[in-house]
């Protein structure tokens, strides 16, 4: 869907002195219904990249192909106009209702009034604004979050098949940015658009992100699911910017069907594959798909009765018992990532390694690039 092909951004040096490269040779492909994450510290290229997608920003080298075409031959006003745009100070018009903020796209497509109304009261209910109550409202009545929702419905009124988000959720109070994380995940699970989406934090991007995509100072670090960036994380800076909770929140991208084939084959032979059950309980052990979390799996099994809690049945997609993971199994997977965070903490108080805000020669050296963010800076470049 979108590809981004040797791509790279440079910036003129006002004093004189040598460009700057924002964005240096990267190479991404961003799947169709795709949520891929753009994330890193200040000043890695993230936004200009995102930004080079609909031709606000001009590539320097390289080329970007949308649905197979080559951007740079597209007309960049009907461009933009197919791809959806989201950003942090969301950008309604204060003299135009909800309802006419979210047909503006529409409109200027030429769609009757009729639909354009039925579209925008559609995706209010979508973003959970009915219509009845926020449609004829006018931004300064709404709330921050509200707001954001508006943005998020006005992005998706053409049906694009792109959207575009720049840190929509950045300038929200903690609580609604985790109930618009969560609307975001919702929604997409609906609409399947692809979406490039651009933070700075990773938990987010962790909590939304069907792939992430790693930069510092212009390149690529690393690119995968949330789970392989946890599991084989390419350079000592993407540990950092994971942070300190590395292992508890690898438990979260690891399966119970993950757990139960690495154990020992007699445990799991002891009760017969393919026996199909609909039940939660099967000879009171607890049976649970296999998709499930290790995490999901420990609170299931702490939620359970304690007749049932010594350990867990677990299921494949059609139903079928595949073998069994003990309470102690889930146990010693939970031990094991609190002393791999341990580990990790110990590592990073004893080394001059890189932190999360990659300013280090150590990781200036595995880049082999010199450090230009502060020269980025001071030429108004930002992430």
């Amino acid at each position: 869907m979108i590809t981004f092909e040797h791509i790279s951004k440079l910036y003129p040096a006002h004093d004189g002195g040598e460009d700057v490269r924002a964005v240096h040779d990267l190479n991404v492909q961003v799947n169709a219904g795709e949520l891929c994450v753009l994330i890193g510290p200040s000043g890695s290229g993230k936004t200009t990249a995102m930004r080079m997608v609909n031709r606000l920003v001009i590539p320097t080298e390289g080329r970007i192909m949308v649905d197979g075409q080559d951007n740079s031959s597209m007309d960049p006003v009907l461009l933009r106009r197919s791809i959806g745009y989201v950003i942090q100070q969301v950008g309604l018009f204060p003299h135009l209702t909800v309802a006419e903020n979210v047909a503006i796209v529409p409109r200027l497509l030429g769609w009757g009034k009729p639909v354009r109304r039925q579209r925008a009261d559609e995706l209010l209910d979508l973003v959970g604004l009915p219509p009845v109550k926020f449609a004829n409202r006018h931004p300064r009545q709404l709330s921050g979050g509200q707001q954001q929702r508006v943005g998020v419905a006005r992005a998706l009124a053409a049906d694009p098949k792109i959207i575009l988000m720049d840190e929509p959720f950045g300038a929200v109070d903690p609580i609604t940015r985790k109930q618009l994380q969560g609307e975001l995940r919702r929604i997409q699970s609906e609409v399947h658009k692809t979406i490039i989406f651009v933070t700075h934090d990773i938990s987010e991007a962790f909590l939304l992100a069907d792939r992430i995509v790693l930069m510092y100072r212009g390149r690529l670090i690393q690119n995968g699911t949330p789970a392989e960036l946890l599991r084989h994380p390419a350079t000592r800076f993407v540990t950092d910017f994971i942070g300190e909770d590395q292992g508890l929140r690898a438990l979260q991208y690891t399966t119970l069907a993950e757990i139960e084939s690495k154990l020992p084959l007699a445990q799991t032979a002891a009760y017969v594959p393919n026996t199909n059950t609909n039940s939660e309980h099967a000879s009171n052990r607890l049976v649970l798909p296999g998709s499930l979390s290790v995490l999901e799996g420990l609170r299931h099994l702490a939620a359970a009765d304690t007749d049932t809690a010594s350990e867990i049945l677990v299921k494949d997609k059609q139903g079928s018992i595949t073998g069994r993971i003990t309470n102690s199994d889930l146990v010693i997977a939970l031990s094991q990532a609190i002393v791999a965070d341990g580990a990790q903490e110990l590592h990073a108080n004893g080394s001059s390694d890189v932190g999360r805000d990659g300013n280090d020669h150590s990781v200036g050296n595995n880049l082999k690039e010199t450090d230009t963010s502060n020269t980025r800076e001071a030429n108004g470049v930002h992430s």
